[in-house]
């Protein structure tokens, strides 16, 4: 059993690391790159229970992303949705949900424009609640046939909850970021390296900042293998002078 626990610890490590991670989420490496193709969709799901000598750990995570485009693939509309659970006895290690609905209209080949909402909780992380709406714009700057590179720019309006001093944050956040794709013929190798910098409109200094490589190497038609670096930071916290973190994670990827 020992090596079982192990991997469960393991497990428990990468999913705590993501939930601090999760403050900011990075739609950029969630977006599904199709030409022709008008429904896509990608998921994952983990189920584990582990009982040591009645002392048991009960996991769940659930991720889907979906995207369907419009018969002259000008429009795009593009949903994420996950949870995550992990529970021992004594107490919740994780219990996490997020959504984000985003729609995208090409006006031409490099200028688009965005508007999306979303929700998020979290009850272990500092910030436990997150809602938003935004709209900006997306332009695509770089387009070889292996490497894209997007600029985006993003007004928000945000509602933070921090359920630790009961407080409440209506905040007017500017949301900019750039993001490259390249993708490689002989390996099928696809890397996304994406830069997030989210200040207040009336106070800079308070700003979110997240940086993110994910790579994913296809092993079939449908799994591919996927490995995905966090590192974040935010000047303002409720609760201390700021926040800091970083992670490793690896796993699989399904896409229909």
């Amino acid at each position: 059993m020992k090596p079982l626990k192990t991997l469960v610890s393991f497990l428990i490590l990468c999913f705590i690391s993501n939930s601090v991670m999760g403050q900011l989420v990075n739609i950029e490496s969630k977006r599904i790159q199709t030409d022709s193709t008008r429904f896509a969709l990608k998921s994952d799901l983990l189920f584990d229970y582990t009982d040591n000598n009645g002392d048991y750990i009960f996991q769940v995570a659930s991720n889907l992303t979906t995207q369907v485009k419009s018969k002259d693939l000008k429009k795009i509309y593009f949903f994420i949705g996950n949870y995550k659970l992990i529970r021992s006895k004594a107490q919740d290690f994780q219990n996490s949900w997020f959504f984000h609905v985003r729609y995208n209209q090409k006006l031409s080949d490099v200028f688009r424009i965005e508007a999306f909402i979303q929700n998020q909780n979290n009850t272990l992380l500092t910030i436990t609640s997150r809602n938003l709406v935004g709209a900006g714009i997306r332009l695509k700057f770089l387009s070889t046939e292996r490497t894209t590179a997007y600029f985006g720019n993003a007004y928000m309006y945000e509602i933070e909850e921090v359920a630790e001093t009961d407080q409440r944050f209506f905040n007017h956040r500017n949301s900019s970021y750039l993001s490259v794709n390249q993708s490689f013929k002989n390996t099928k190798l696809d890397i996304t390296g994406t830069v997030y910098f989210q200040p207040l409109y009336d106070a800079i200094n308070n700003h979110r900042i997240l940086c993110q490589l994910k790579a994913e190497l296809p092993i079939s038609k449908i799994i591919s293998l996927s490995a995905l670096y966090n590192y974040f930071y935010s000047s303002f916290s409720p609760i201390r002078e700021n926040d800091r973190a970083s992670n490793v994670s690896f796993g699989l990827t399904f896409t229909i």
